[in-house]
């Protein structure tokens, strides 16, 4: 039995790897394609579970972890932006705005545990704007492959006033239901993850706290 994470994000990577334990990155063979009539939660379990079985079904016998994110705003799901252009609108729609993030985990365990399926909600409030510290912001290349064309934990954290909710779902991984269900299935690992929580020692966490 491994641990797998199947995803293509380095940020995802670096949360897991909170963790301290040992686990294979692999891209999921799965095409996102954005379903109108279904909800944002629907839609961020739907993406994760697939991603997980799709791994999964190369690696039957082992623990795969799948995660989506996608935000709302004025009832607009925002993913990833298809391009710069599409990066600016979903930049100027956010100033000075609040929008939600949701970010789902799915664990398929082919090891003979339930599997997981969850969805952390977060209340990101952005600070006014101008085009030109947007264009600044795109600038610095961190937004094509970011849900909303934004990076909390990156430059696009100067453009955030305050986080409401998971800093990590935020970010894009929940690790606490993670470690919750791996333990409960007798993996033991270093990481005091309450302490995490506590002391917000992870990239630039504190900012929010």
């Amino acid at each position: 039995m491994q641990l797998i994470l199947a995803s293509t994000s380095p940020r995802r990577r670096e949360i897991l790897a909170l963790l301290g334990l040992p686990f294979q990155v692999i891209a999921p063979p799965f095409e996102e394609i954005i379903v109108r009539r279904r909800s944002v939660e629907e839609e961020v379990t739907a993406f994760a579970l697939e991603k997980a079985r799709s791994v999964a079904a190369e690696h039957p016998q082992d623990i795969v972890i799948g995660s989506d994110t996608m935000i709302t705003l004025d009832g607009e799901k925002f993913g990833k932006p298809a391009d710069l252009d599409d990066a600016r609108r979903m930049l100027r729609a956010f100033s000075g705005k609040r929008h939600r993030i949701y970010t789902s985990v799915a664990i398929v365990d082919g090891a003979g545990g339930p599997g997981l399926r969850r969805v952390e909600e977060v209340s990101v409030l952005m600070r006014p704007y101008t085009d030109r510290e947007i264009t600044d912001y795109l600038a610095w290349g961190e937004s094509l492959d970011k849900a909303g064309a934004y990076s909390i934990q990156g430059e696009g954290s100067r453009l955030i006033t305050s986080i409401d909710g998971d800093y990590l779902a935020a970010v894009g991984l929940p690790l606490m239901p993670i470690a919750g269900y791996l333990r409960e299935r007798g993996l033991a690992f270093p990481l005091d993850i309450e302490r995490l929580y506590m002391e917000k020692s992870f990239l630039n966490w504190r900012n929010f706290g």
